[in-house]
């Protein structure tokens, strides 16, 4: 897998430890790209941090159910993705403009307990992330698009299909889940879905049913 300048291929390639981010509703995949606009100052202090060294930033879900530490911070979930920061812009007022581009999805294993105002866990990386998915051969591509166009033209909505046709499969997975307008729950499901086939089969249906809620709501619209 390839950030960026970085290559990333061993275990030793990853750090144990990564400051997490948690983010409602922000899926990052490996290989996908996640723009942020980082203002709170303890993340202000985490992109110094982490551009100081592994440029790596933990993206996270708090927890689906909406529980709270004793602290007043979420819970988060158990599977993330590291993503590394590949681009930097301030704005002038105090802000960052960053990038991530998404290496590979980690376990947290505990978070430990430290001095910054950001939080930080021990985690368990997937490797299998950092190797070509051989899952990629087997995504059945016509029904994606097909699940794909008939979701943009039930909301008005419209792709570049050019690029669309010419992106890989892996490519054309991981970015149609990241774009694909849905709840925390399915962003996670995508997330820990074992293997490309499986996310894009999870991402098919997920869209089939929003589909058939729409048509149902249409329908109850007019009677």
């Amino acid at each position: 897998m390839q950030a960026g300048n970085a290559h990333y291929r061993l275990p030793s390639d990853l750090p144990t430890v990564v400051a997490v981010f948690p983010l409602s509703g922000a899926l990052l995949l490996p290989g996908g790209r996640m723009p942020l606009n980082i203002f709170e100052p303890r993340y202000l202090q985490m992109v110094d941090e982490v551009m100081s060294g592994t440029r790596l930033i933990g993206m996270v879900q708090p927890a689906l159910d909406g529980s709270m530490r004793g602290d007043g911070e979420p819970e988060i979930c158990e599977v993330g993705c590291l993503g590394r920061v590949t681009s930097l812009a301030e704005t002038g007022d105090g802000r960052y403009l960053i990038s991530l581009q998404g290496v590979c999805r980690y376990r947290i294993a505990e978070e430990v307990t430290v001095k910054t105002p950001f939080r930080q866990c021990r985690i368990m990386p997937f490797l299998a992330d950092l190797k070509e998915d051989p899952a990629a051969g087997d995504v059945n591509r016509p029904a994606l698009l097909k699940a794909f166009r008939s979701y943009l033209q039930a909301n008005d909505l419209e792709a570049d299909w050019d690029s669309v046709s010419r992106a890989e499969n892996a490519m054309l997975v991981n970015a149609l889940s990241m774009m694909a307008p849905y709840g925390a729950a399915e962003k996670q499901a995508l997330l820990e879905a074992p293997d490309l086939k499986t996310r894009a089969d999870t991402l098919i249906a997920i869209t089939e049913m929003a589909l058939a809620r729409e048509d149902n709501e249409f329908g109850s619209s007019l009677q």
